[in-house]
């Protein structure tokens, strides 16, 4: 009886093509195609993204660039839309901007505070940064927020507890050095924490209007992690197992597979996002104030 046959690979090298990250599909190039224990695999460059997020994935997550996949990306964007801006930077994937964001509707009284501040950015310092003279423009509409603005805008601190952060060191050592990885799912999920924590602060005997905001922090942490783990959460070594995951387990969010070490990287990255979010100032100190009893 003949061996089986490897099988053949649906995909060309240097073909265009669109691939699945996170639950959204984006153009790529398939650069390079293995063949390991029956399975295809390829080595995908997302289009307009920095190199470092190239990565293999499986084939089920790779579609041809034709018409009826292109309006298969429309529809998952716009039912998306809510939970995503569209934006590239250089070096930033674009699903890594959270909606939640509108350039409308947002006070301009925030704009005296960011022409002190340079573009918020990793390795960016916050010194002085001298402008130059200003120039006569026409009116502009005072409830949008002009896209210089909108990038200039200050990240949020999150204050990580002291008595965390030897997790996270743990957590980075376990991953990058050890090179082990988490058994998922993890036994005490994201939404299991999430739920506990909106449980504690029922039984205190809270008022109905603190219980409602109780909920909708706790949909809110849900909601960014879900949105921000594929893109920010996970380190190079983690992304075969999360592409294994999205295979597996395709109708379940991340929050329903994912544990808390994951969830307190959320809290690292968070205030970068928060920054992006319509809310004054008042609203956004009262959110802060319920991510830092979380974190108790």
């Amino acid at each position: 009886m003949a061996p089986k046959q490897d099988p053949k690979p649906k995909f060309q090298e240097g073909e265009r093509v669109l691939c699945f990250h996170g639950p959204l599909l984006y153009e790529a190039k398939c650069v390079r195609i293995t063949i390991k224990d029956k399975q295809v695999k390829y080595f995908i460059h997302y289009s307009g993204w920095n190199k470092n997020w190239d990565e293999w994935v499986p084939e089920s997550r790779v579609l041809k660039y034709v018409d009826s996949n292109l309006q298969k990306q429309k529809e998952l964007q716009k039912a998306n839309q809510d939970h995503y801006v569209e934006g590239r930077m250089r070096g930033v994937a674009p699903s890594k901007k959270i909606a939640a964001v509108q350039q409308k509707n947002v006070d301009v009284k925030t704009k005296k505070n960011k022409q002190k501040t340079p573009g918020a950015g990793e390795g960016t310092s916050t010194g002085d940064m001298p402008h130059p003279p200003r120039k006569k423009r026409a009116r502009v509409d005072p409830t949008v927020e002009s896209e210089e603005t909108f990038i200039n805008r200050v990240e949020v601190k999150v204050k990580i507890p002291e008595e965390l952060k030897p997790w996270l060191v743990d957590d980075w050592d376990l991953i990058t050095r050890q090179k082990q990885l988490f058994h998922l799912p993890a036994k005490k999920k994201v939404d299991d924490v999430l739920e506990d924590y909106a449980s504690y602060k029922r039984t205190r005997g809270n008022s109905d209007n603190k219980e409602q905001a109780v909920n909708e922090v706790v949909a809110g942490i849900r909601e960014y992690f879900n949105v921000m783990l594929g893109t920010q959460l996970l380190y190079k070594f983690e992304r075969p197992q999360y592409a294994e995951i999205l295979a597996n387990h395709p109708d379940k969010s991340m929050s329903q597979i994912y544990g808390a070490p994951h969830l307190l990287r959320l809290f690292v990255r968070i205030g970068a996002m928060l920054a992006y979010t319509p809310l004054d100032e008042k609203s956004l100190a009262l959110l802060l104030s319920y991510l830092q009893d979380f974190l108790k």
